[in-house]
């Protein structure tokens, strides 16, 4: 059963500017789903639209059959779905402690002890609780910025671009954070630029090419398909 159920989403950034013409998505607890396509396919607005960072002119977005479409973004995060930018995901002047606390304003009660949970979930960020944010690797910071969204206990995680400008090394282990937050029962909505990697770490992927959607199905049959081998990742 589907946990997230965005369907037949038009919209954009204007009332003239169609970016979205009539994408659907699901997602199931304990799935990773990549989103993948061409620059201009609409990947990242899709994600937007989910969060509420932009409006829905027609379709339906359901999290546990209930439509959140046309909700604020506040109410959509106190709802369970979890955005995480692709840029100004941290507050980098602030400390590893802070900036989880201001995660966990929107679900304030226990936050406490979701923070010290955070910590034992991610040794890192604990040892370093007190320095600014600004001093962490680009690794670490993509999972300080994944570790603020959890502090509300989301049901659906949204990732826009989490490796861009990360080396394989640090892609790995932030990709292995990703699988455990899966395996935790999360529904997980990825939207990467290496789709050979995304394909590796999702369960199923969708394909969007000029706001529509093109192709969807197991991220491992899409990987082994020539044909989409060959339009879409690279040969």
């Amino acid at each position: 059963m589907s946990l997230l159920k965005a369907q037949d989403i038009v919209g954009g950034y204007t009332k003239t500017d169609t970016i979205l013409k009539g994408v659907s998505l699901e997602a199931g607890g304990g799935e990773i789903v990549a989103v993948l396509g061409p620059n201009g396919a609409g990947k990242s607005t899709l994600l937007k639209a989910i969060a509420g960072q932009l409006d829905v002119r027609e379709g339906s977005v359901q999290l546990d059959n209930d439509n959140i479409a046309g909700l604020k973004p506040r109410e959509i995060a106190q709802a369970g779905v979890a955005y995480v930018p692709q840029e100004a995901n941290v507050f980098p002047t602030m400390s590893i402690r802070e900036n989880l606390e201001i995660g966990g304003y929107l679900a304030p009660q226990h936050a406490s002890q979701r923070i010290e949970e955070t910590f034992e979930r991610f040794p890192m960020l604990g040892e370093k609780r007190r320095e600014a944010a600004r001093t962490l690797s680009g690794g670490q910071r993509q999972v300080l910025a994944v570790a603020i969204a959890l502090m509300v206990a989301p049901k659906v995680l949204l990732l826009d671009e989490p490796s861009a400008g990360l080396s394989p090394v640090a892609t790995g282990d932030l990709f292995e954070t990703i699988r455990s937050i899966r395996d935790s029962g999360v529904a997980i909505v990825l939207v990467e630029q290496n789709a050979l990697d995304a394909l590796d770490l999702a369960d199923r992927a969708y394909i969007l090419t000029a706001g529509n959607n093109h192709i969807d199905g197991e991220a491992k049959a899409l990987a082994a398909d020539p044909d989409v081998r060959r339009a879409f990742l690279g040969g």
